[in-house]
């Protein structure tokens, strides 16, 4: 399975770190001699056609030259969505020049989260001594780290401030996160997809009779995640988020398989910079392509047509997003790959899965949308502060950094220096991870009994689990330093990046600079390249929500 989120274990994913035509029939005429097979007519497909700007009406004309018919599109983002059938046709619109990027209209993203296992808890340690707060407030450490378990009491965070979570949906009937969750202006953009274009299993059976989940469901749990550590409200049940006064946005672009499709992505995009959304969350990367590279001499025309438009087109939803003044806030990626000097991309494209190849790539490719411009983009730290190991870098790409969980990140694997977070029971029961009477199978769940129902929590790693930190202290921002406009505060984009960077807590490169990751028997070294304002392991520094509510800029 290509998506992080289930595919590994953390500890296997540290260890590991690092179509075809059916066959044609032939038949036998004029005395038995054998015929030539019958080259079957490519099937018609949709495509998010690109233009340059000004040019619709050529893109238009283009999509008929080529054989194909326009039945839609989005004049703010520059697209026209059409119907055409196969290679020949992308590559007739590639021809013009009219047409910047094509690429099909289906699944192309994974979210960049790892599950923990059923790893075992440590003894009384220092991970879970403090008893102060929620029920589970002493398994928080990463809140510790950031200052937001006193930054509660100073900056909760204001009701008027909207965070959009774009992710695999969020379940809304959570009892730590229904009082913030506003599903009225929730939406889901997604439709499940039960088989992939090879027949192979994707979302599975569909839970919903027209394939389309309810706007406060989550079957997956990565969203659900992302929002409880972002905004999981203070009320004597399980934990509490960052910012436990905001309201909570589902914006769903992600399949139950933890895929997102481009045009869903789009649409998440706009939809988040329409309804007045002040900050977004974007836990996960943009595939079939790792590194989406413009002209890589090893991919044919229709996928370097296909990389062209994922970086066109998320970098115009980007800025119109940002136009309409939201904050944009990515997970950095995985992969433990300094993306300032990425060599080989061997994962790409993939999806379906088993269409990969190997290939060289340079600084000209981009991980798309953490390196997209205008983006805030986040490393994982684990609990000792240092840079997670399975974390990407980079000293161009890394903005800032947060708690994300490492469960090497000492001696022995723990499952508690992961990063807690609420956990949807019906995803959990789907998973395996709780038996029919409710009690957790693993040390990866956590029950709290508190109030009843009781509520279930995960422990995940990941940059996906960094990026909700930042956003958590944007979000207190915002509800400082926002003034009131349509539908409650906002903050110009560009100053909450200044501030956010400002009131982050610097962290120098590691003496010396070459990190030497150890487990199991096997080494990685990472290279953290700048000073201690900006460098390639933290960026600006790690997050602190206790200097955000509390400096004079």
């Amino acid at each position: 399975m290509r998506r992080v989120a289930s595919g590994f274990t953390a500890l296997a994913a540290v260890v590991a770190l690092a179509s075809c035509s059916p066959p044609s029939s032939t038949d036998r005429r004029d005395g038995g001699a054998q015929s030539k097979p019958a080259t079957p007519a490519a099937k018609q497909a949709d495509y998010l056609v690109f233009y340059a700007a000004g040019r619709q009406s050529q893109a238009v004309d283009a999509v008929a030259h080529a054989g194909g018919a326009t039945v839609g599109g989005d004049a703010r983002l520059g697209y026209v969505l059409a119907k055409g059938r196969g290679d020949r046709f992308v590559e007739g619109l590639g021809d013009d020049p009219a047409i910047v990027g094509v690429s099909p209209d289906r699944a192309i993203g994974f979210a960049t989260a790892r599950r923990t296992g059923s790893t075992a808890f440590p003894g009384a340690s220092s991970l879970t001594a403090s008893s102060a707060g929620e029920p589970l407030a002493g398994r928080q450490w990463d809140m510790r780290m950031i200052g937001a378990d006193r930054a509660h009491a100073k900056v909760p965070g204001s009701k008027q401030v909207l965070v959009g979570v774009i992710d695999t949906g969020i379940d809304g009937k959570h009892p730590d996160i229904a009082p913030n969750f506003d599903r009225e202006l929730s939406r889901n953009f997604v439709t499940d997809k039960p088989k992939d274009e090879k027949g192979e299993t994707l979302d599975g059976p569909c839970e919903a009779k027209d394939c389309k989940d309810p706007v406060d469901e989550d079957d997956d749990g990565h969203g659900t995640h992302v929002a409880s550590t972002i905004a999981s409200p203070i009320n004597d049940i399980g934990v509490a988020g960052v910012a436990p006064g905001v309201r909570l946005v589902n914006i769903r672009a992600g399949q139950d398989s933890g895929f997102f499709f481009l045009k869903a992505s789009l649409d998440a995009l706009t939809y988040a910079a329409d309804i007045g959304v002040d900050v977004a969350n974007m836990s996960y990367f943009v595939d079939p392509w790792l590194f989406n590279c413009a002209n890589n001499r090893s991919d044919t025309r229709k996928q370097q047509l296909e990389q062209q438009a994922i970086i066109t087109g998320m970098q115009r939803a980007i800025d119109y997003a940002r136009g309409k003044g939201v904050t944009l806030v990515s997970a950095l990626g995985n992969g433990s790959t300094d993306l300032g000097h990425p060599k080989v991309d061997d994962k790409s494209p993939g999806y379906p899965e088993g269409d990969q190849k190997v290939r060289r790539v340079d600084n000209s490719c981009l991980n798309v949308p953490a390196e997209s411009k205008g983006v805030i983009s986040v490393s994982a730290v684990g609990p000792s502060g240092r840079k997670a190991i399975y974390s990407d870098y980079g000293l161009e790409q890394t903005d800032v950094a947060a708690p994300g969980g490492d469960v090497l990140d000492g001696e022995d694997a723990k499952a508690t220096r992961s990063i807690l977070g609420a956990a949807p029971e019906r995803a959990l029961r789907a998973a395996g991870r709780i038996d029919a009477s409710g009690n957790p199978k693993g040390a990866d769940v956590v029950r709290d009994c508190t109030h009843r129902p009781c509520s279930y929590y995960q422990y995940l790693d990941g940059t996906s689990m960094a990026a909700p930190h930042a956003t958590g202290v944007a979000a207190i921002l915002i509800s400082r330093f926002g003034k009131p406009g349509s539908g409650g505060l906002t903050l110009a984009p560009a100053t909450v990046e200044d501030l956010l960077y400002k009131s982050a807590m610097q962290k120098a490169c590691p003496n010396p600079r070459e990190y030497v990751y150890k487990s199991y028997g096997q080494t990685n070294t990472h290279l953290c390249e700048g000073d201690q304002s900006r460098n390639g392991f933290y960026g600006h520094g790690i997050v602190d929500a206790w200097k955000a509510a509390t400096f004079k800029p």
